[in-house]
């Protein structure tokens, strides 16, 4: 059963769709790779929803335009399944579940977060993160460089980014760069990647100074709009708008919120419903999130139907390669920033390590790491005296 047959009520479909990916978004702990793993298993696998080869155009697809890919790809099998209502029963209920426990936390940590034991217990999961970010650099590295050329783009976007260009700008450049450079033949989807992707790029000039929820919803809006690669670039750019240009919030408070992020489960995105709660409270958190996760429902409205096209062209696969080993090099230059900042003793030299081992020899979930941090947190707290 590849495609909804005409007999099947479309309420009973959408049940089933809500059914479906209310408990993907409940147990899908592990980042966007994990995600994507557990619907293949389920609805290629299982449920015999759409072929392999299907779901794969799909996959392609939700690279090839800004956001959180494994949320692109639920919207994508939601609208495969059942039109325009099975886009945002899909969406919603894979995003919702993540979002309501990150604000339940982000009340929390708020509230209790500097006290004794919440504060060894953050010091712990702090270098973890940091090998969560050091792994993905590594992992994501290795495909992404395919090519002299590519090699050098992502060199140069590196001395880009150090000398303080601006980050948007160098993704983009990147992109255009690896499509032009690396042109062999004419394709027809260059045109069609970049409409989608450019209609929300004016949001970019967009500036704020003080944090009210209007200027909340234009930066977070910017930020969903514009981010490709993997949900680990979104730590780069949030960085950069809430922590450098607007002192929204601390550097501290930005790796408690991708802890936060890694250790509950759906889309790393929902960081920005911690964040946004930091800022303004649960009023901020929903905004933040609708913002964010916004211009992917409507990219992936807007594209599905050039699915085979895009999934054919070699332009648009250039394009992406570039901007992908230009976010790499926004990675790693966050990484050696905030590994500066974060390890100030040495036990957490001792525990980045060892979670970077953890990482490399096993497929431990990130989320039982981060887990593991905040145990060592605890102890050092208890035998020590202080975190």
């Amino acid at each position: 059963m590849a495609a909804l047959s005409s007999s099947a009520r479309p309420s009973s479909t959408l049940l089933e769709l809500a059914t479906v990916f209310l408990r993907l978004g409940v147990t899908s702990f592990g980042g966007p790779a994990a995600h994507i793993a557990m619907m293949r298993q389920e609805l290629v696998e299982r449920r015999a929803w759409l072929a392999e080869d299907e779901f794969l155009d799909l996959l392609g697809a939700s690279n090839l335009i800004p956001g959180p890919t494994s949320t692109e790809l639920a919207l994508h099998l939601g609208q495969r399944r059942a039109g325009w209502p099975g886009l945002l029963v899909a969406g919603l209920c894979f995003i919702l579940p993540a979002a309501l426990i990150t604000g339940v936390v982000a009340f929390v940590y708020l509230r209790y977060g500097l006290l004794p034991d919440a504060s060894a217990a953050l010091a712990g999961v702090k270098p973890v993160v940091l090998a969560i970010l050091a792994d993905a650099l590594w992992k994501l590295g290795r495909p992404a460089v395919k090519s002299t050329l590519l090699a050098v783009i992502g060199s140069l976007a590196l001395a880009a980014v150090w000398f303080g260009a601006e980050q948007l700008i160098v993704l983009c450049v990147a992109g255009i760069v690896a499509m032009v450079l690396g042109e062999t033949a004419p394709g027809p989807a260059r045109r069609s990647l970049a409409v989608p992707t450019l209609a929300l790029a004016p949001v970019a000039a967009l500036g704020v100074a003080h944090a009210t929820l209007p200027k909340l919803f234009l930066v977070f809006l910017k930020i969903g709009s514009l981010l490709f690669g993997s949900g680990y670039v979104l730590f780069a750019f949030l960085r950069t708008e809430l922590v450098q240009q607007r002192g929204w919030i601390s550097e501290t408070q930005l790796v408690d919120a991708v802890a936060v992020g890694q250790l509950t489960p759906g889309p790393l995105f929902t960081t920005a419903t911690f964040v946004g709660y930091l800022v303004a409270g649960p009023a901020g958190a929903a905004v933040s999130t609708v913002a964010i996760f916004l211009p992917a429902f409507v990219l992936v409205g807007l594209s599905s139907h050039l699915v085979p096209r895009i999934r054919r062209s070699p332009r648009a696969r250039r394009f992406l390669d570039g901007v992908n080993v230009a976010s790499l090099a926004l990675i790693a230059l966050v990484t050696v920033d905030l590994g500066r900042i974060v390890v100030t003793r040495p036990w957490m030299i001792v525990v980045a390590i060892a979670a970077a081992l953890v990482l490399l020899r096993t497929k431990l979930s990130s989320a039982w790491l981060i887990a593991g941090g905040a145990l060592c947190g605890l102890l050092v707290s208890r035998l020590t005296g202080h975190a």
